[in-house]
């Protein structure tokens, strides 16, 4: 039996884009440091500060495919306008990914990785409160996505603010 295609080139299927691919090289702490100021000062009695935690986040590319994430906090804890502890934790990781178009690597780098890193970071500032003679400091969830979401927001108010005026 003959194959008939009336001369039409049988259609090749489209091949499927490849799949987003992330690894997690390295998680390692790049900076520490935990100043006890009640300790120093020797402030006694029942403390219960006030915690005010800052984030800041940054990403830099390091070779084909490989980012380092970088995930700094700043906590600082007052018992009224009294310093009572510091904690500065800078901590990175190494990531490969592949297969992510241009537009997505930025949010993907700026959200999902350090979503990854968060509990690792959680958990330092956990056992270094503890450690130094506080009870442990239980950090909230951040929502990095939001975090990113108001980061934009004020680039972009920030440069309507830089534009001169028509």
């Amino acid at each position: 039996m003959a194959d008939e295609t009336n001369g039409a080139a049988a259609a090749a299927p489209e091949a499927a884009p490849a799949p987003v691919a992330m690894k997690i090289v390295n998680q390692y702490i790049r900076d520490l440091s935990f100043e006890n100021i009640a300790a120093q000062k020797n402030l006694g009695g029942d403390l219960k500060p006030e915690v005010n935690v800052q984030v800041n986040l940054d990403a830099n590319k390091k070779g084909d495919n490989n980012y380092e994430v970088a995930l700094k906090l700043n906590v600082n804890a007052k018992s009224g306008e009294q310093a009572v502890f510091v904690l500065e934790i800078d901590y990175a990781g190494l990531f490969t990914i592949e297969n992510l178009p241009d537009e997505q690597l930025h949010p993907f780098l700026m959200i999902e990785c350090p979503r990854m890193m968060f509990p690792f970071v959680r958990q330092i500032a956990r056992n270094t409160t503890a450690d130094g003679g506080f009870p442990p400091l239980n950090i909230d969830n951040i929502d990095f996505m939001q975090l990113y979401r108001a980061e934009l927001m004020r680039r972009q108010q920030e440069a309507a603010a830089e534009a001169p005026a028509n």
